[in-house]
């Protein structure tokens, strides 16, 4: 098999790289905070569909067993992204709370702003 044909065969993983590097570039490069979260947002996104696709098996079916012997897809992945998803909540509400908290005393979102008038 092939290099290409790999890359074809797994591009779910291609995808998921290409999130993360979005996201980790709208962190770094984006002085808003809002902006900043978003990235953030991103990149976890980017890791969830990483373990869901590693948990994928190609014509899988859902793991009932109903005594036939099939091939069912790994539902451990699937069952830790639940709990990783409402972590992601949870850190979001977290940080659009400071945010209100920030952009109410500092009158600005603008991280280099917020620096320069701390001193």
């Amino acid at each position: 098999m092939g290099l290409l044909q790999s890359i074809a065969a797994n591009y779910y993983f291609l995808f998921a790289i290409l999130l993360f590097l979005i996201g980790i570039y709208t962190m770094l490069t984006h002085p808003n905070l809002l902006k900043k979260v978003i990235g953030l947002n991103i990149m976890e996104t980017s890791v969830f569909l990483l373990f869901v696709s590693g948990g994928y098996v190609a014509g899988g079916r859902a793991p009932i067993v109903t005594g036939n012997e099939e091939v069912y897809v790994n539902p451990l992945p699937h069952a830790l992204i639940l709990t990783g998803i409402v972590i992601a909540i949870s850190i979001t509400s977290l940080l659009l709370s400071l945010i209100v908290k920030i952009y109410k005393y500092y009158g600005t979102l603008n991280a280099d702003k917020i620096s320069k008038m701390r001193g």
